[in-house]
């Protein structure tokens, strides 16, 4: 790559491709945007980081407001970080920090959720129900307990969607017991999987029913939002859609879009509060937590969100954009199943749309289709092994919150024409 210009990026060969993933879902207002550039390079003229155990900066103040806003009166603790695998390490180790301060040292361990994926960090990847990517460091990772995935289109045990909310929070709480309410530090969950399931939002009433179970059993809750939030299915937290709070949320990708790499932890003034009178500080940190170029690049970002309105463009073009994959991709029997929210949604590629059964391992069908697409002018997220064993073929579509309505339209039709190549050839 030699150049970007909004939703578009140019390789050194002068060929364009239309950016309809934003990369990893990160990039959410595009490429070379000036504005954000120019608020970057103010910073820098200035000096690029302030070391945040020594001082606090406009910059950082302005992006805690902001971000401290969308959250609420009883949320008002932030932790600082360069990923959202530190986000979410970050957040494991708030919560065993609080119940050491709460006087409460045998909540140590944490349940997950199978077809999960928090990051690459090991504590973060122990509590990844994600095999393919904990394999190698099997041994090394720590003891989580795992329950079902929240998966209406292949529901565990068969369960009918009305009583899937239901099922689930009943399996999350016979785990508590199982385990003891007085060892469970946390429960974490992505509203919204990501790359380990293909863009799965949670059912109807799901986040609700897990936020009373952990509330009956004195257990965080924690959203991994990494992926899912900071805008990118419509509101600017994920959770947003079930108006459900959790205790700590993980925020990265989109915060500063790609621009300065940047995560966040952030946390309830309960949980806050107990660890600063116990401690007098949160204990996680890195040298570049809260950097400063990082925080202006993130404040660039979210200024421009906000100004151009565009959480409400997301909102109300992404059922359209949804709705034209359905349309494009319909006749193909192959495509089992559109779903996701906003401006996040993902395309499950099977072998026969009745059973669901999946394509063997080695047919890769959803990498073929991202190379195809790839030739076409068109950049999508191809994942495998959402279904388990490595099997299972998901592609995610995430292009930028200000693509234009011509730019989606050219995604679902270079996408569609990539997915005929590769099963009609």
């Amino acid at each position: 790559m030699v150049r970007g210009e909004g939703s578009y990026l140019f390789d050194a060969e002068g060929r364009r491709y239309l950016d309809g993933s934003g990369g990893p879902a990160a990039f959410c207002i595009g490429h070379a945007n000036r504005e954000v550039n120019a608020a970057i390079a103010a910073q820098l003229e200035r000096f690029a980081c302030a070391y945040r155990y020594l001082f606090t900066t406009d910059v950082l103040e302005e992006l805690t407001a902001l971000i401290l806003r969308k959250f609420g009166a009883d949320f008002g603790h932030i932790v600082y970080c360069c990923s959202g695998s530190e986000a979410v390490e970050s957040a494991l180790k708030v919560a065993l920090q609080f119940w050491l301060a709460r006087g409460l040292p045998a909540k140590r361990q944490f349940i997950a959720r199978e077809r999960s994926y928090h990051g690459n960090t090991l504590g973060a990847l122990s509590v990844s129900g994600f095999a393919e990517r904990r394999l190698p460091f099997e041994g090394s990772l720590l003891d989580v307990a795992f329950v079902s995935a929240a998966n209406a289109y292949r529901p565990a045990g068969g369960v009918a969607p009305a009583e899937l909310a239901a099922t689930l929070a009943a399996e999350l709480e016979e785990c508590i017991r199982r385990i003891g309410s007085e060892r469970v530090a946390g429960f974490i969950f992505e509203p919204v999987v990501g790359a380990a399931g293909g863009v799965v939002p949670a059912p109807p009433g799901y986040a609700e029913a897990v936020r009373a179970v952990c509330d009956r059993y004195d257990v965080l809750l924690i959203a991994d939002e990494v992926m899912c939030g900071a805008g990118r299915c419509g509101t600017w937290r994920a959770l947003d859609h079930e108006n459900v709070r959790a205790d700590i949320t993980t925020v990265a990708k989109g915060l500063a879009g790609g621009y300065i790499p940047l995560g966040a932890t952030i946390f309830s003034n309960a949980i806050g509060s107990a660890i600063l009178a116990a401690d007098g500080t949160i204990l996680t940190g890195h040298t570049y937590s809260g950097h400063t170029a990082a925080c202006a690049a993130g404040l660039a970002v979210q200024r421009i969100i906000e100004r151009d309105r565009l959480l409400e463009r997301v909102a109300a073009a992404g059922p359209g954009l949804k709705s034209a994959l359905q349309s494009a991709l319909e006749r193909f029997d192959e495509v089992g199943d559109v779903r996701g929210r906003g401006y996040f949604l993902g395309i499950e590629l099977v072998r026969d749309r009745i059973t669901k059964q999946p394509f063997p391992r080695q047919r890769a069908i959803s990498h073929e289709i991202g190379r195809c697409a790839f030739e076409h002018g068109l950049i999508c997220y191809p994942c495998a092994g959402n279904v388990g064993d490595g099997t299972g073929d998901t592609i995610i579509i995430a292009p930028p919150f200000n693509a234009t309505d011509a730019q989606l339209a050219e995604l679902v039709d270079k996408l569609a024409k990539s997915v005929g190549q590769v099963l009609r050839p």
